[in-house]
Formats: structure tokens, C-alpha cells, sequence
């Protein structure tokens, strides 16, 4: 794993107008891995600026050659699976088994379906008298997480190459040297020079800037609800279009008839993924009065056998707010049936497994979106009772539900206010639209209707 002293700009590798640097730490065992650009506004201007002057031809190609160059860069990916590997494994601290699994495979898997799709969606319509045209949004600027790093910008950069936009990445500032690998696989599949653009650099500095460009025309964002507000504040100004996927508090319901070892266990393997640092995370298990002191020695158990099998999270300011929100947990009544705020190593940014019994809907830890392998399970009475629970929070990003009869779980699933649910332990689907309603978001991602988040209409009447 080797980073770059520069940034992507117009095809080739160039130096950052000033001197600061961003040094990038592994989470394990607090060393530094390598050292980035930490670029300013005068480095997003010239990003911006060689994106709009590729625009016009890039939106030109037919998309059966942006299909191709899609094509070429998911085997780009395929055939550097394991350096993504290891070097997200580096950067976040993600088990190796699971940074191949994951952290390399989705975003393969994400790029080729979009390869497929710039090749056979109809970028045009008839409607009456009318054609009506898909036409690229424009330049892209696109912002995104630590969290899923090659993720989350396959699932931004390849819709927008295949819409016919062309793009700025500012990606996180604590897994840089990854999204630094993804830009040596596009140049490696032959996107045109100035079609995608990279700047490492600070949040408040180069993604703020990124927000602001008057050359940007769609902010694309991944993160927090309170910088997501700030982006479409930022955004708004401009009257520019935002797509933003923010945070989660997702209700995982387990009816009284779901098997209930089942449920609890993929659970609680749901909530420590990725070191619980998954903005979809199944956070509040509501199980139902009779059935939650069997739940909770089940969830106990089952978080147990994590402490050994999970990474850190991601930064030591992140292991501060995850332990502070255990610790609020206990002050306010919870009970801790599994972990606690103790930092389990004496070396590296560790969160115990932790599990809480006792929450009610009111509690901080039920309410806030922690970040971390922490599992509220809260009692219900009734079905009326889990639904009110289950949509009580400001978040409504994803979900679960648990029955015995898929169609109990389905009609109990199509009353929560969450973008996306998973029925009886459903699967996960790359073509699927993921996002959230109300403050979980704006816009849809993957699939065609993650694509049409880059596309705007044009009408022509005859």
C-alpha cells in the first residue's frame, strides 16, 4: 500500500497547492500507514474546473462506451481485490476476512451492475406527443464516508460515469489511501482525463468547498444528519440538487411467532458488523414482553462471542463518543447485559461488545445513532405498541422484521417509516434503491433509481 503525495487532477497525479498533510492511522494499532494531501479550496476549483471541461464529451459518449469503461473498471477492482483488501484493512481496521468479503467484493458488485445498466437503461422516452430525455445532471461533487470507503464511492462515482457526469471525489479524511487506489483503477480503465477528479482533504475545508463550487451541480453526501445539513444549506443557496444518505436508528421487530434464536443472532451479528459502524445497523431490538428475558440471554450470549472477531472503530474520537453514549446508557437506567465502556486493549481504538437491556424508548442510546457495537433491546406490548416504537425516532433508513408467516412481516414491514426492510433475515441486494426517509435522508441509491439521482428531463413536444 503505497500513498500518493498528490491528488487526482485532470488524468494525471499533481501536487496540492499547499504543504498540509493528512496522516493516516491504522485503528488497530495506532501507526501511521501513510501520509496524504491535505487539499484546500484552490485544489477543488482546478477539480471542478477540469470536470466541467470534460463534461461535454463525456456526456456526448454513447453509453455503450461509458458501459465499457465501467466494465473495464470493475475488472480493474476484480483484479486488485486484494490490495483493496488490505489496504481498507489498514486505514479502518476492519478484519482482513471481512474487508474481502465486503470492503472489496460489494463495490465490485456495485460497479458491474452499473456497467450493465449504462449499457441497456433508455436514456429516452415517449409520453404522448412528447420524447422525453435523461439527460447527465452535470458535474458531480461527491462527499463521502470512512465507514464503507470503496463502497461508498462506487455507489456515488459509477451511477454518475454511467449517467454521463463527470465528478469530484473528496473522500473522508481517515480512509483516504483507498479512495487514492480507486482513482489508479479508473485511470487503469482507460475514463478519460478530467471525467473523474480526486482531493484528499479536510471536511470543513475541502468538502465545504466542494458544497459551495458555483460549477457544481449535484452534491452527492454521505455521513452525519448534522452535516448533511450543512451541505444542503450550502447547497440551497445555489439551488443546487443534494443527495444525501445520513444517519439510522433501524428497528429491528421480532414478532411473537419469528423463530426467536434466529432473529436475535442475526441481530446482534447485524449490529457488530463492520464494528457496528454501518449507518443501517439494526440498533434497537424490540422484542415482545414475553418473549424479551429469553431475548436478552440470547443477545448476551451471542455479543460474547464477538470480542475477539470485530475491529476497532475507526479513530480514537470515535471510540471517545461511542464509549461516552455506553456510559449515558448506564446513567439513565439501562442495563448492561454484555461489554461496557472499558476499552478492552490497551492498544488500539477497541469498543467492547456491548449490549443493553432494560432501554426504553426515550433513552439516549434509543434515540441517537451511536456508531459502534452497542445493541439497544427494548420490550413491547403489542404489535400497535413495536410500530410505535419502531417509528418514534427521527431516523427511518432500514430495518427488520421477524415473523413466523412472511405476509405477518411484510404488512407489519410496509407500516414503518424506513426506506428499506429486511423481511425473515433477507439478503442483501445490490440493485435495490437504499435510503431513508425522513431525517435518513434524500434520494435513492444503487440500482435505477441510484442512477436517476444523475439524471434531470428534458422535453421535446411534437
Amino acid at each position: 500500500m503505497k500513498a500518493h503525495d498528490g491528488i487526482y487532477l485532470d488524468g494525471a497525479w499533481r501536487p496540492a497547492a499547499g504543504q498540509d498533510v493528512i496522516e493516516v492511522v491504522n485503528p488497530a494499532d495506532e501507526q501511521v500507514v501513510g501520509r496524504v494531501p491535505a487539499g484546500g479550496a484552490e485544489d477543488v476549483d482546478a477539480a471542478v474546473r477540469a470536470a466541467r471541461a470534460a463534461l461535454p464529451a463525456w456526456a456526448a459518449t454513447p453509453p455503450g462506451e461509458r458501459a465499457a469503461r465501467l466494465t473495464a473498471l470493475r475488472d480493474v477492482l476484480v483484479a486488485r481485490k486484494d490490495e483493496i483488501a488490505e489496504t481498507v484493512t489498514a486505514e479502518l481496521g476492519s478484519p482482513l476476512p471481512f474487508s474481502q468479503a465486503v470492503h472489496a467484493a460489494v463495490p465490485i458488485a456495485v460497479a458491474g451492475s452499473y456497467a450493465e445498466l449504462a449499457a441497456t437503461h433508455s436514456f429516452e422516452e415517449k409520453v404522448g406527443n412528447s420524447t422525453v430525455f435523461h439527460e447527465p445532471i452535470g458535474v458531480v461533487g461527491a462527499i463521502t464516508p470512512w465507514n464503507y470507503p470503496l463502497h461508498q464511492i462506487v455507489a456515488k462515482v459509477a451511477p454518475a460515469l454511467a449517467a454521463g457526469c463527470t465528478v469530484v471525489l473528496k473522500p473522508a479524511e481517515d480512509t483516504p489511501i483507498t479512495a487514492q487506489l480507486f482513482a489508479e483503477a479508473v485511470h487503469e480503465a482507460g475514463v478519460p482525463a478530467g471525467v473523474f477528479n480526486l482531493v484528499t482533504g479536510l471536511g470543513p475545508v475541502a468538502g465545504q468547498a466542494l458544497a459551495a463550487h458555483p460549477g457544481v451541480d449535484l452534491v452527492s453526501f454521505t455521513g452525519s444528519t448534522a452535516v448533511g445539513r450543512q451541505i444542503a444549506a450550502t447547497a440551497g443557496a445555489a439551488i443546487k440538487k443534494v443527495a444525501l444518505e445520513l444517519g439510522g436508528k433501524s428497528a429491528n421487530v421480532i414478532l411473537p411467532s419469528a423463530d426467536l434464536a434466529r432473529a436475535v443472532n442475526v441481530g446482534v451479528a447485524n449490529v457488530m458488523s463492520n464494528s457496528g459502524q454501518t449507518c443501517s445497523a439494526w440498533t434497537r431490538m424490540l422484542v415482545h414482553r414475553d418473549q424479551y428475558d429469553e431475548a436478552v440471554e440470547l443477545a448476551a450470549a451471542a455479543a460474547a462471542k464477538y470480542g475477539d472477531r470485530i475491529g476497532p472503530v475507526v479513530s480514537a474520537k470515535q471510540q471517545e463518543r461511542v464509549r461516552g453514549y455506553i456510559e449515558k446508557g448506564v446513567a439513565e437506567g439501562a442495563r448492561l447485559v454484555a461489554g461496557g465502556p472499558e476499552a478492552p486493549r490497551e492498544r488500539g481504538w477497541f469498543v467492547s461488545p456491548t449490549v443493553f437491556a432494560d432501554v426504553t424508548p426515550e433513552m439516549t442510546i434509543a434515540q441517537e445513532e451511536i456508531f459502534g457495537p452497542v445493541l439497544s433491546i427494548l420490550r413491547y406490548e403489542d404489535e400497535e405498541d413495536a410500530l410505535r416504537i419502531a417509528n418514534g425516532t427521527v431516523y427511518g433508513l432500514a430495518g427488520a422484521v421477524w415473523a413466523g408467516e412472511e405476509s405477518e412481516a411484510v404488512a407489519f414491514a410496509r407500516r414503518m417509516d424506513t426506506g428499506q426492510v429486511d423481511i425473515n433475515g433477507g439478503r442483501f441486494n445490490p440493485l435495490a434503491p437504499f435510503g431513508g426517509y425522513k431525517q435518513s435522508g434524500v434520494g435513492r441509491e444503487l440500482g435505477t433509481h441510484g442512477l436517476a439521482e444523475y439524471l434531470q428531463t428534458k422535453s421535446l413536444q411534437f
